[in-house]
């Protein structure tokens, strides 16, 4: 099944060449024009870290105005994945749940 995102209300460029990334030292495989979290989605990873209680958050309302769905991005909290364009090569990890497996 493709869970690939194939439109966004505000990201407009979809489905481009092949991007290496990681989230969480996995290495993952994305499309140039995703954002981090629709490269999340379509390699099956929904949950992008967890509240303080351990209930998991990913994407909510994907246009930028909740925090559903922040994570670290190159050692910079607070990133909107939802929102943040894919680039080759980043390191991307979840802010809650540091040294827990969140899928």
């Amino acid at each position: 099944m493709d869970t690939r995102l194939k439109e966004h209300p505000i990201l407009d460029e979809w489905g481009g060449e092949n991007l290496s990334f990681w989230f969480e030292g996995k290495h993952l495989i994305g499309h140039a024009g995703d954002s981090i979290a629709a490269a999340l989605i379509a390699n099956g990873i929904d949950s992008f870290g967890q509240t303080e209680k351990g209930t998991p958050r990913g994407i909510f309302c994907a246009i930028g105005k909740c925090s559903a769905c922040m994570v670290e991005v190159d050692g910079v909290p607070n990133v909107r994945a939802c929102l943040t364009p894919l680039q080759e090569g980043m390191r991307v990890s979840s802010q809650a749940g540091k040294g827990k497996p969140i899928w």
